[in-house]
Parts: structure tokens; sequence; C-alpha cells
């Protein structure tokens, strides 16, 4: 069999489109390589949406060139095939993101595939780069906002959901294999169906449409975590809130607030009525009390002031995000925001930065305090001799707090355990599991 080494950089976005080109290649006959000089080929999946992150995949592809020097080429930095072949002109093959088919081609053509195919040895719900336990759930691509930071829709186009239907089949499959977290991904998840009118289709005798709501619905028919990421705060994401509560999916909205200054909103081309949204999140807080928010906010955008950033601040206190990231405004080549007067310092980006986490610090303290004495839900994602490591249902992987159970060797991945939580600071939670008399 051919081997073919994968380098996988970027969003979980990306990392779907690398689970299915691998699952395809599998399919195909061919074996996944562990380092470069096992393969025969390899492809690096990259990411394009900052300088920094261009800059991060030009090196991984100077590394594999260098190690292995047959090197394919896709992903966000591919659709400006350029500035690949710019610094590598020797890359035997250069796609943009989700050309699926364009890759395994380019794959084909530097390693013809085997005869002999055993797709019997691809899993039903395809090859996984995440632990068996949870899985990211792409229901759809592109995006039909023009933010004024952002070239996502330059990169990857507009919004195209997938059905429904296939949507919660695959879905389905998932959890036939054992999972027991979905990770809802899109670039815009609340506009799911939008751009196919809502499309009504049929799954298990029952007719679903291809929105927000169904989805959740659906999803939530299924016994697994249900945890929604990057939901834009439309007013129809109010009707999924009473699911939440309900506890047919998880109490949890990843939002990518961005900013609270209606001024620099206006400027971000992001909706400007600050204000209308923490009426929403007290609303939703007031029907769902387990609501957890995370979100992602950027300090020193072009023309930002001090007194813009202490409105965010405010607004931050106010709205008790628990889960906060915070990113140093970063120009990004196309992107409109670049024309945009009153460039930022560094030095103020930088302080503004450690402002704004401190802050944060504060409130998640205070949000992750009032745990202390519950008992709480947690899935296993770690076990060692030391202990357990897992997650609440208000953590998402890799990017929120941990619970750790120091000692609780007996448990296994994938396990969904009560734990009492006994102790708290500003990121993660400790606790064990109530003694059975």
């Amino acid at each position: 069999m051919g081997k073919v080494g994968f380098v996988s950089l970027g969003c979980p976005k990306a990392l779907v489109d690398s689970e299915r080109i691998l699952s395809k290649l599998r399919a195909d006959g061919y074996e996944v390589a562990s380092d470069y000089e096992g393969a025969d080929v390899v492809v690096v999946n990259t990411c394009g949406f900052l300088n920094s992150a261009k800059e991060e995949s030009l090196g991984a592809i100077g590394e594999a060139m260098t190690a292995n020097g047959r090197v394919i080429v896709t992903g966000c930095l591919g659709a400006n095939p350029e500035e690949v072949t710019g610094a590598y002109p020797n890359v035997l093959s250069v796609t943009g993101p989700h050309q699926y088919e364009a890759v395994v081609g380019a794959v084909h053509d530097a390693l013809p595939p085997p005869q002999d195919k055993f797709t019997s040895l691809i899993p039903p719900e395809g090859v996984k780069l995440t632990p068996r336990h949870y899985a990211y759930l792409k229901i759809s691509e592109g995006c039909n906002h023009r933010c004024s930071f952002c070239i996502i829709p330059h990169l990857r186009g507009d919004l195209v959901s997938r059905p429904i239907d296939a949507v919660l089949k695959e879905a389905e499959r998932l959890t036939q294999a054992g999972v027991k977290e979905l990770l809802v991904i899109s670039q815009d998840t609340s506009a799911y169906g939008l751009d196919v009118n809502y499309a009504e289709r049929e799954w298990r005798g029952q007719s679903y449409r291809s929105n927000f709501y169904d989805l959740c619905r659906g999803l939530g028919e299924l016994g697994d975590w249900v945890r929604l990421h990057y939901v834009y705060p439309y007013p129809h994401v109010d009707d999924v809130i009473p699911l939440m509560a309900e506890g047919v999916i998880l109490p949890y909205l990843d939002i990518p607030f961005q900013h609270a200054s209606p001024r620099v909103l206006k400027a971000m081309r992001r909706p400007a009525r600050e204000d209308r949204v923490l009426e929403r999140i007290h609303s939703w807080r007031a029907q769902c009390p387990d609501l957890t928010i995370r979100s992602t906010f950027i300090v020193g955008f072009p023309g930002e002031t001090e007194e813009d950033f202490e409105h965010l601040l405010a607004w931050l206190d106010e709205a008790e995000i628990e889960r906060a990231g915070c990113f140093k405004y970063e120009p990004v080549d196309g992107a409109a925001a670049n024309d945009l007067p009153g460039a930022v310092p560094e030095e103020v980006k930088e302080e503004r930065y450690h402002r704004f986490m401190i802050r944060q610090q504060e409130v998640s303290t205070r949000c992750l305090s009032s745990k202390i004495g519950k008992t709480l839900d947690v899935l296993i994602d770690e076990v060692d001799e030391e202990g357990a490591i897992g997650r609440s249902k208000g953590d998402a992987p890799e990017i929120d707090g941990c619970v750790y159970l120091n000692g609780d060797t007996d448990l296994v991945p994938g396990e969904i355990v009560s734990v009492s939580i006994e102790h708290a600071d500003e990121y993660d939670l400790w606790g064990s599991r109530p003694s059975v008399s």
C-alpha cells in the first residue's frame, strides 16, 4: 500500500476537512504514515485566516519539503496558490479549502492507488482525528457576512448548507460508533439552511426543516451531548434555549461577539445594538440558569479608543461571559479593515489584551466558584496514574477548562460520571465522585 503523511492545521472546520480527505484515501487503499520518512507523499492542510497562521502553514510546508520532498498543499492558504508556489515552487499540487476530490486526485497522480481496495477497513463514521468519544459535525461551508476584519468568504465562499437528513444521518453513525459528544461547527451555525430556503427532508420517519431549531431538535434525539459552536446571536437563537433547559442539547453557546462598543462593532460590520444582545443574554439565563456562554473578542481594532475598550470591559462584567478568549487585532491581507484609520499601536494592543484577560479571569473565577458544592455530569477525556481529567457540560474540548478527579484511576475516556465539585480557580474545577453508601 502507498503511505500518505498528513499535517492538519487550523480550526475544527479544517480538521473535519482533513478527516474527509483521510477517509477517502483510506477507502482507496492508502495507509496513513506516522512520520515524514515513512510517507510516499505528504498532504498539508493549511490555515490562511491570519498572517501568523499563513506563516505557520508555510513553515509546515517547508518542514515537509525538507523531510520528504513530495508535498501536496490544500486548505485556506491554497485559495491563493501563488503564496505557496512563490515560496515552494516544487510542491506537487495546490488546492483551496474543502476541495476534497481535487486533493485525492492529486494523491492519485503522485502515488497511484493500490489495485485491491479494502473498503471494509473504513469504519462507518470514517477516519477521525479526535478521540473516539467526541467528534466535530460540520453542517455548512462558507459565510454570507462581510465582517471587515475577516476574509473567510474569500477563502471559503458564501453559505452552503448540507441537507439536514445528511447531517442527522452522519450524527447517527457517529453515535452508533461510540461518540458521546457532537460538536456542531460551521462559519455561522445559526444561519444554517438560509441558502436552501430551509428545505424539508425526512429522517427516521419524521419531517425536519433545514433550519437551526430542527437541527438541534433532531440531534437531541440521539442522546449525545450536543454542543453548539460559532453561533451568531440572531433572534431565532431564542427558540433553542428551551431545548437546553429541557436537557435536549447542552446548555452551551459559543458566540464570537468580537466587541461591545457600538462604534467598533459598526466598523467591524457587526450588529451594533449591544444593549439588545445583553437583554437577550439575560433572557436566556432566566430560562436556562445553567447556560454557559463562551466567546472571543478583538482588542486594538483600528479606531478603538480607550473609551471603547472600557465599554467592552464593563459589558464583559454585565454579560458575565463564563469563557472568553481575546485576540490582539492583526491585519489580514485582503481584509477591508486594513483601510480603516486609527491604527492602534502594538504596545497599546498588548496592554489592553492583558487588562482584558485579568478582567475575564475575575469573571470566570466568580462563575466557577458558584459551582463549588454542586454535582455536575463530567465526560472523561483522559485517565492516567494520577487520576482522571474530564469536562463539564460547560466546557468544550481544548478551548475551555477541565474538571480534575485526583486519584480516580478506574475510569475510562468517554465515560460520563457525576462529580461533586470541591475547588475552583479561574479556569478549572476539582472534584470527586460522590461515595455510594
